[in-house]
């Protein structure tokens, strides 16, 4: 598929909020984009903290656009995110969402200044084999793209603007990513509050078990009992909302 210039999707503009001395980063997820992270973002920047919400390449405009796109991409903007907010803040939580959760325990990796970590149904787990062989043998029939894994939310009514459909070689690069994510997990010493639905059908509740049982500092688990993955747009969103500006006002201090 070629690359194409295709304008952003309405709603899926990046969030920048200024605040006190503590910054948090908020990260969408693959074949997402900031709509899905905004409330959040919002609630934390109505908290007083100065929020960073950015757009990760290849998101929000049309799937051709993520398909030559791997993880070397968002890391890097992930990355460039953070520097700039810690330029600004003396103490800087990250956040996020799936493979936004990923990358926001990747920095945390990383960075051993990190004051916190926000992880909603964060995407550690790298799929058995089998699975990554069904997807090489998907890519090898010359179909690039799965069906659609955006938008897995229980509220009737409400909708996460993702993309249609799900490139194969973006993906894999995703597992190759978490599964060096989950061995370094033991390097995050910061507090982690951890938000897993019971009814993911995106990712299992086994990776927030990885995350639960790996990382070296504190972890406060969440069970959503009434929201799928999307637990950010889902019944239980001021429930996350609330609890994730609450955390973040106690590790960075007032605001």
């Amino acid at each position: 598929m070629p690359v194409v210039a295709t304008p952003i999707i309405p709603g899926a503009e990046p969030f920048s909020a200024p605040g006190g001395d503590g910054g948090v980063l908020v990260l969408h997820g693959f074949t997402g984009n900031p709509q899905s992270m905004r409330s959040l973002a919002e609630a934390f920047a109505k908290a007083g903290h100065a929020v960073e919400l950015p757009l990760l390449p290849g998101h929000g405009t049309a799937v051709e656009d993520l398909v030559p796109k791997r993880w070397s991409d968002w890391a890097e903007a992930a990355e460039a995110a953070y520097t700039q907010l810690a330029a600004r803040c003396s103490r800087v939580v990250t956040a996020g969402l799936s493979m936004g959760g990923l990358l926001a325990l990747w920095l945390a990796t990383r960075h051993d200044e990190v004051a916190g970590v926000v992880a909603v149904n964060p995407f550690v787990e790298e799929p058995a084999q089998s699975f990554r062989d069904i997807l090489t043998g998907i890519l090898d029939t010359g179909s690039p793209t799965l069906p659609a894994i955006g938008s897995d939310i229980c509220q009737p009514g409400v909708e996460e603007s993702a993309y249609a459909a799900t490139p194969i070689e973006a993906v894999l690069s995703m597992f190759d990513a978490a599964a060096e994510v989950a061995a370094d997990l033991g390097k995050i010493q910061c507090p982690v509050l951890l938000f897993s639905s019971r009814q993911d059908h995106v990712v299992p509740t086994s990776s927030g078990d990885r995350v639960a049982a790996g990382v070296a500092g504190p972890v406060e688990r969440v069970w959503l009992e009434r929201s799928y993955h999307v637990a950010t747009l889902d019944w239980d969103r001021e429930e996350v909302e609330s609890r994730a500006a609450a955390f973040a006002g106690t590790v960075l201090g007032a605001a």
